[in-house]
């Protein structure tokens, strides 16, 4: 049985939705706001959230930031709703790390169909998600809200040691083992050219946050958004 916790205060919407989904084998929860969608999502554990735009107490772009950045949420895939249907609120909702968005009125066939894609994706043993990025290992490819950022061999090897440990200094020696195969060359800037392109091809984070960082002396640090280390 697939679980799956939609937040949305159309309470007739989501009963239609637990009816539709239960002869697939798809258990529903429910939150009604904002806040009670995050602590339902701590407890409930889903496998997926259905996540409304519009919502009292946080909007679903809170939400949504707020389950990027936590720890023990910020795997859990998330399709969003919306009503509005504009092209800005689509590329917001998949720039903070939605999986997929869909425009209401919907077909509830059509959003199992997302529902079970968005599922055999993010189950992928090769497949990760950080914050607003989709790693797939296996290809070699990166997505960012969506879109795909074409990445060398060596800028992909970058990424992937960085986010081996968000939040922490990766030495410059480890990262050129790492990323080019040899310790730091005197006088080369080979790796630090290949963190400069990682960075501009990624940007910042979703929330303007700086996505990677140069610590003088030391080596770099992948940041996640909503995070400030010193």
């Amino acid at each position: 049985m697939t679980h799956i916790l939609i937040i949305d205060d159309d309470r007739d919407l989501c009963l239609l939705l637990r009816d539709y989904f239960l002869p697939e084998h798809i258990a529903c929860a429910f939150a009604h706001d904002g806040k009670t969608g995050l602590s339902a999502l701590r407890e409930e554990r889903p496998d997926l959230v259905i996540l409304d735009v519009m919502l009292p107490e946080l909007d679903g772009f809170d939400v949504l930031h707020s389950i990027r950045a936590d720890v023990q949420t910020r795997d859990v895939p998330v399709i969003m709703l919306s009503a509005k249907g504009e092209d800005e609120d689509k590329v917001q909702g998949l720039d903070l790390g939605a999986d997929d968005y869909m425009p209401k009125p919907f077909n509830p066939r059509e959003l199992l169909s997302r529902i079970r894609g968005v599922l055999r994706r993010c189950q992928s043993p090769l497949l990760k998600r950080i914050a607003d990025l989709e790693i797939d290992e296996g290809a070699m490819k990166v997505m960012r809200g969506g879109q795909a950022i074409p990445l060398s061999g060596q800028e992909f090897r970058a990424l992937k040691a960085l986010l081996s440990s968000p939040g922490q200094v990766i030495s410059r020696d480890r990262l050129s083992y790492l990323v080019l195969g040899h310790d730091i060359l005197p006088m080369t800037r080979s790796l630090d050219m290949q963190i400069s392109r990682l960075r501009r091809k990624l940007g910042p984070n979703a929330d303007g946050s700086e996505r990677i960082r140069s610590v003088r002396g030391e080596g770099y640090m992948y940041l996640l958004p909503g995070r400030r280390e010193e």
